[in-house]
């Protein structure tokens, strides 16, 4: 019995010797990562707690804000001109080709390629000797038709007396006053074969038609020319005045002929092709009496004085239609205009330096210039650059570089 006790009395302390070292080696391991795990917790507790330290210490009180810088401009009132912009072509106001009215030889060139005539000037001759010849011819002719109506006519007045003393037969003197009638008929077609030989001869000067320009010459002295030929000798443009052909779309022409009816005198402006300098101002003189339907446009015609002679024939122009001036309207810069789906608004500096947002109603726009028909006053100070910060009763401070709109 003792021998039987013994062994099972060995056994459990074998047994607990032998699993002993693992328990041990997975409490250590637990141990470690808890530990691990608390220093990890209290790291990020510490951290936040920091964050939160410094945020209070960080933080500002609105009042301790900074004004943020803006540039402003004062609303003023004052004209506002609506405009039509334009494309459009400088054209000669008359452009003449000049022929030759009879066939002959040019023996002279009166003018200077480019020249600025007058009416009237010379520009070249035809060789006027063979039309010189045929007014002579035709004064021959007419000096004796005249001979033979003189001698006719004192027939005439033989054969009265004679019929008188019924020495001749009616028929006789019949025959002498047709006689007469009929010298006189020769005379007047002699006359004006005679008047046409002179004409002819006029036509052997060729004279400017109109005052413009010469362009290039197109046939050289020496030449035989016809009044046939298709080119002509040269070509004059009048350019002083000078015209402006452009098109408005057919939804402005009625505010146009409205004024036209009026009879206000509009103002055109032509511009270069860059639209930044103006080359000269005239006025509008008509209207087309058809729109084009495949482009819904109207074209117009503007006269221009061009004593500088700026403006040159097929140039292009911006062109610029004053169409109506709006008196005393509140005007603020575009750069001022701001928009939200609400609408239009503006940033409003009060006298204190705190930002109003004020809601507009716009009208006319004239370059950078807005005409506000409702919002502001004049002498409201808007904010024209800086107000990607600005909210309502935002403190600004005003830079330099403020000035009145416009």
């Amino acid at each position: 019995m003792i021998n039987n006790s013994v062994p099972t009395t060995i056994e459990p302390e074998t047994s607990v010797q032998h699993h002993a070292p693992k328990s041990s080696r997975v409490t250590k391991h637990f141990v470690r990562w808890l530990l691990v795990l608390l220093l990890l917790v209290g790291l990020a507790y510490w951290q936040i707690g920091r964050s939160q330290t410094k945020k209070p210490s960080g933080a500002r009180h609105p009042s301790q804000i900074p004004p943020v810088p803006v540039l402003v401009a004062a609303a003023h009132v004052g004209d506002i001109s609506l405009y039509l912009n334009a494309l459009g072509t400088v054209t000669a106001f008359n452009t003449v080709t000049v022929k030759s009215r009879v066939d002959g030889q040019l023996v002279r060139v009166a003018f200077r390629e480019g020249q600025s005539v007058q009416a009237g000037d010379l520009l070249a001759e035809i060789d006027p000797r063979p039309f010189q010849v045929q007014l002579a011819q035709a004064e021959g002719q007419l000096a004796h038709d005249e001979a033979l109506l003189n001698n006719a006519k004192v027939d005439l007045e033989r054969y009265r007396d004679l019929f008188a003393k019924d020495s001749i037969p009616k028929q006789q003197l019949d025959t002498q006053v047709a006689a007469v009638a009929q010298y006189q008929g020769a005379i007047q077609s002699d006359q004006a074969q005679v008047d046409n030989a002179r004409l002819q001869l006029t036509y052997c000067r060729i004279t400017a038609p109109l005052s413009g320009r010469i362009g290039l010459r197109l046939v050289d002295a020496g030449n035989m020319i016809r009044a046939t030929d298709s080119n002509g000798l040269l070509v004059i443009t009048q350019v002083q005045p000078i015209a402006v052909r452009f098109t408005i779309p057919e939804d402005n022409l009625p505010v146009v002929l409205k004024r036209m009816r009026g009879g206000a005198r509009l103002s055109v402006e032509v511009y270069d092709r860059s639209g930044s300098s103006k080359i000269a101002t005239g006025f509008l003189l008509t209207v087309d009496n058809q729109i084009d339907p495949t482009t819904g446009t109207s074209r117009l015609k503007a006269v221009f004085e061009n004593s500088n002679g700026a403006l040159f024939p097929n140039q292009f122009v911006n062109v610029r239609l004053l169409v109506e001036v709006q008196r005393s309207k509140t005007q603020v810069p575009q750069a001022a205009i701001q928009r939200s789906p609400q609408g239009t608004f503006v940033y409003v500096v009060t006298p204190s330096n705190v930002v109003e947002v004020r809601p507009v109603h716009l009208g006319t726009t004239e370059g950078n210039i807005v005409a506000v028909e409702s919002g502001l006053s004049a002498g409201d100070r808007v904010v024209v650059d800086g107000m990607d910060k600005l909210r309502a009763g935002s403190l600004v401070r005003v830079t330099s570089g403020t000035g009145p709109a416009g």
